[in-house]
């Protein structure tokens, strides 16, 4: 009965029909709803802005973000942690998930891994959760018991906890020192939490790592100055990103890259600022990572 009442669980007015329409009318629907996540999501701002303040804060002291979940919330807490090393060239553990189910969940279901805090518990428990940790419980209908069990243990400890619903005075709440509830209304399927809930979902945690990164120097303007170039195509990105910062050609950006190590940042302070690898690492390391103040300490040390 509990779970009849959520938000999330509600039957859709506009989707009533939904077996008797034409692939169009599905399709019209399905768009209709979906635009109304973006608004959704408008209206947590803040809350968002109090986590990704908390977070980044937390990594700037060596701390970590774990995202917690089951289902579809903890695959959509692989998909953004497992980007954040390529695109900024973070460690594996400064982003991580812990998935109900372990790893396998996330290409095959495991049914009823969620339905234990005992085990969220004892999950994030295994990570070795401290006070200068940040620790994301994610769950569409806010009160499923493995993030519970999970942010529960890391208040505990210090580790400063944010829950990620889709319903007011979601039960997850209650153990969150940051509180988001985006609420989207009821899914065109009834209950299927994979489609507004889970867009609204990766929306948010798209921002906290992204607007986390940037606030901790791995972006210079709108271009990923981290970047792992670890592959073909990334090292062709890497060249034009120093490229179209330095104005260099693709020759210089080429050869700069290779003294670098692959690294964009020592190869863009290199080039603005006029020094040596050695110099633009130390101007770097002087400016905490910012490259823009890296490349005013490279000037200047060449006045």
């Amino acid at each position: 009965m509990e779970l009849a009442k959520l938000t999330t669980e509600q039957r859709n007015e506009t989707s009533m029909t939904l077996d008797q329409m034409s692939t169009m009318e599905i399709l019209n629907v399905i768009n209709e709803e979906d635009k109304k996540v973006a608004m959704a999501v408008e209206t947590v701002l803040s809350k968002v802005n109090d986590a990704i303040e908390h977070i980044y804060s937390a990594l700037q002291q060596g701390g970590r973000l774990f995202y917690v979940g089951a289902g579809t919330s903890g695959r959509l807490g692989v998909v953004d942690a497992s980007e954040c090393p390529p695109t900024f060239m973070t460690s594996l553990d400064t982003v991580q998930t812990v998935m109900a189910g372990g790893t396998g969940a996330f290409f095959k279901a495991v049914e009823g891994s969620e339905d234990e805090e005992s085990q969220g518990i004892n999950d994030i428990k295994a990570r070795n959760i401290t006070n200068k940790d940040v620790v994301v419980g994610i769950t569409a209908s806010g009160r499923t018991p493995y993030p519970i069990g999970a942010l529960k243990h890391a208040g505990k400890v210090g580790a400063y906890t944010v829950s990620l619903s889709c319903n007011d005075h979601s039960l997850i709440s209650q153990f969150a020192d940051t509180e988001i509830e985006v609420v989207v209304g009821a899914e065109v399927l009834t209950g299927s939490t994979r489609m507004k809930a889970a867009t609204a979902h990766k929306m948010i945690l798209n921002m906290i790592t992204t607007t986390t990164m940037v606030k901790l120097g791995k972006v210079y303007e709108n271009l990923m100055v981290d970047v792992h170039a670890s592959n073909q195509k990334l090292m062709e990105r890497a060249r034009r990103i120093i490229m179209e910062i330095t104005d260099c050609d693709y020759n210089e950006a080429d050869q700069t890259l290779a003294l670098t190590h692959n690294q964009v940042k020592p190869a863009i302070v290199m080039i603005k600022g006029g020094v040596s690898y050695q110099k633009a690492e130390e101007a770097i390391k002087m400016s905490n990572g910012y490259v823009r103040d890296a490349i005013a300490h490279a000037l200047n040390s060449n006045v």
